[in-house]
């Protein structure tokens, strides 16, 4: 029986959580609008059963729940019982801290510190679904010899024979372990795209249905989910015999060819996707909405690099969370949205985040969109700062030299700042807490909660990239204290100044003692 509680709102109460992709809506609660959202629909992205307030309350209800904003009030819908937030904790630091401490604590582990101190470069923009041996390894020395450094390479979609079917194809990868040893030469760790569907009419398929391993339909036969790549069997990981088989495939390639971690793509909630399901279908290890999602991400639990981009109740645990696939665009859909969103990833527990692949991805076809190459520089650069940063397309082959050199400034200063991120992420594996944080985390007065555009990294570094095309200068609040520009400026706060910010500049400063 569903229940609906009512909940008033505080004098300048607003709310961070939920879906992920909302974070450009957040914080919710300012009066600008009715709000309601129903988390049984977490749209490709990741989510936690968790709001949390400025003014030192949360909600946590284990269970997806749905829940409105309208003048004063937040509304609260839930299944079995009433949801009552917990209150006193001073602010919202203190309200996701105790959330944290209570319902997802940190797990002691950070992923390999190399996802922090250097780039991420993945194949699918170079690439497509025609990944081969000699193509990754071709990428791989392209990225040192236009200057950049080695970092985690992602071999993407169709290295395998097939979906489920977890063996390198012959033809495509005729020696795994000599490119892998070529990598691992060259600098770089190796991941491989997996995903937990299976094609229906393969051989693994007809194995994994008479072991039981597969979700069914309504009339108990192998069920069929329809995702981006056609239609497929769906293993179904909340059994754990099914997932103890998809993790053996994975120790294997592990074993045999020294892989060192896997991108975990799909594993979206089962009603994530209107009409996706029909009635009847069913998971052997839960009825709980979203459960099936919490179960793919804990297949990741067992490697130092698994990067996941839709995720369930996965606070604390050492996993890369990448926001879902971003256009080409400097609007609210893509440039715009990278702060709003990892704020509020990190505020659902999700520390180590990464804006996906920089410049935004076009499903592989670069003919689809006009290239913007100054967007793809303002996107790198917004990106140097975050837990993680990914390319994808290769910006030696985009860009022209001017352009390419103001791209890799962006990661020299990724390389330089590692040691710090690395430590940050260190103290996020033992203390849950956010890496990249809104302004309001560190200042909880002086009304800084509805800044989106800037970002905390840590306690003490303040970032403002320029996220609007043709700007040479933008207005960056700070708040109390001194204030020292990466440009050697020295600025006392609290103010509010229009800095410049040419194309080759990234503005971000540190807080002095």
């Amino acid at each position: 029986m569903k229940t609906s509680v009512e909940i008033e709102l505080l004098p300048g109460e607003v709310w961070w959580g939920g879906a992920v992709h909302d974070g450009t809506r957040m914080p919710y609660g300012k009066g600008t609008g009715d709000v309601a959202i129903d988390l049984k629909n977490l749209l490709e992205n990741s989510g936690a059963p968790l709001l949390v307030s400025n003014r030192g309350r949360y909600l946590w209800y284990d269970r997806p729940f749905s829940f409105s904003f309208r003048t004063g009030v937040m509304s609260v819908e839930s299944e079995e019982g009433g949801v009552r937030p917990s209150e006193s904790f001073d602010n919202l630091a203190g309200a996701y801290r105790q959330a944290s401490r209570k319902h997802f604590p940190a797990q002691g582990r950070m992923p390999d510190p190399i996802a922090f101190s250097a780039p991420q470069y993945c194949t699918w923009m170079e690439m497509h679904y025609e990944p081969t041996q000699d193509k990754t390894i071709a990428y791989a020395r392209e990225i040192l010899r236009n200057g950049f450094p080695p970092g985690v390479l992602i071999i993407d979609d169709n290295w395998m024979k097939d979906y489920g079917t977890w063996e390198f194809h012959a033809e495509r990868f005729p020696d795994p372990k000599a490119m892998l040893d070529t990598l691992h030469e060259l600098g770089f760790k190796v991941m491989l795209w997996v995903c937990p569907y299976v094609s229906p009419d393969s051989r693994t398929a007809r194995e994994l249905d008479k072991q039981g391993l597969l979700v069914k339909d309504a009339e108990g036969r192998m069920a069929l989910r329809r995702w981006w790549n056609g239609c497929s069997a769906v293993l179904d990981y909340t059994y754990p015999p099914a997932l103890e088989w998809f993790k053996s495939k994975l120790d294997e390639l592990v074993r045999r060819f020294g892989v060192d971690g896997f991108k975990f793509d799909a594993g979206d909630p089962s009603e994530g996707e209107p009409g996706a399901w029909a009635t009847g279908y069913s998971w052997r290890g839960s009825g709980i909405p979203n459960e099936d999602c919490a179960a793919y991400s804990r297949l990741g639990l067992h490697y130092p690099l698994s990067e996941f981009r839709a995720s369930w109740k996965a606070g604390g645990a050492p996993l890369l969370q990448r926001l879902r696939d971003k256009p080409h665009s400097w609007g609210d859909d893509g440039l715009k949205a990278l702060i709003p969103n990892s704020i509020a990833q990190g505020l659902m527990g999700y520390p180590f985040n990464c804006p996906d692949m920089i410049g935004g991805g076009w499903d592989g076809d670069l003919q689809t969109t006009p290239f913007d190459a100054e967007l793809f520089v303002r996107y790198a650069q917004c990106a140097a700062l975050f837990p993680m940063m990914q390319f994808s397309t290769a910006p030696w082959k985009v860009l022209d030299e001017k352009y390419l050199g103001y791209c890799l400034d962006a990661v020299r200063l990724r390389v330089a700042m590692g040691p710090e991120l690395i430590g940050l992420a260190r103290d996020a594996a033992l203390t849950g807490e956010p890496m990249l944080r809104p302004m309001a985390y560190e200042f909880p007065d002086g009304g800084w909660e509805g800044v989106k555009d800037q970002f905390m990294l840590g306690a003490s570094i303040l970032v403002a990239p320029v996220l609007e095309k043709g700007a040479g200068e933008r207005t960056v609040r700070f708040p109390d204290g001194a204030w020292k520009g990466e440009d050697g400026s020295l600025i006392l706060g609290p103010c509010e100044v229009s800095v410049k910010a040419p194309i080759s500049r990234l503005p971000w400063y540190r807080r002095e003692k």
